[in-house]
């Protein structure tokens, strides 16, 4: 149980300093008075997420009262899916496939990194659980690494991450 505690504690440490650079990007510095659709948009290397958010029309939703956590892939996430599945996500007539990706980033609650362990499994707002990982160090939701971990908003927290998640329906259907 020490040694999980010192992991943890070290694992906090080494995501704020993960997280530096995340945090500088905001002008003022002060997620805390910002929601997580306002975080997310003043952090330039989420832009992809804030645009398909916006296409699914969950701005509202994310900027209310929550709390949420949020596992935010990055636009490199984005970018690695396979070619033309993001064009195809944002398009309209996808939107419902597009909320269902969505909210499998997204856990009811505030749940920071010293919460984690091991094999946990979440269940997201989409309806299906994500694992959490921890191995060498790290932290994994699934297959994604987290990059950036405790990005604390007025409304809950968000986790960066380096892979967007896809239900497992999901995972063997073509965009």
């Amino acid at each position: 149980m020490k040694s999980l505690k010192i992991f943890m504690m070290a694992f906090a440490a080494a995501a704020l300093i993960a997280m530096a650079p995340i945090a500088n990007q905001n002008t003022d510095n002060d997620h805390n008075h910002h929601n997580i659709v306002e975080v997310a948009s003043d952090t330039d290397n989420l832009s992809t997420l804030v645009t398909a958010v916006q296409a699914a029309g969950l701005v509202e939703t994310l900027s209310g009262d929550g709390p949420f956590t949020v596992f935010a892939p990055t636009n490199e996430a984005f970018a690695a899916l396979p070619e033309g599945t993001l064009e195809s996500l944002l398009e309209p007539e996808n939107r419902d496939q597009l909320v269902a990706i969505l909210t499998y980033h997204v856990v009811s609650g505030e749940v920071m990194s010293t919460d984690l362990s091991d094999g946990m499994m979440a269940e997201t707002v989409e309806g299906r659980e994500v694992t959490v990982s921890i191995a060498d160090g790290g932290v994994s939701i699934n297959d994604a690494n987290v990059v950036a971990a405790d990005v604390e908003a007025s409304n809950g927290v968000v986790h960066v991450i380096d892979t967007v998640l896809l239900p497992p329906e999901e995972e063997s259907s073509s965009y």
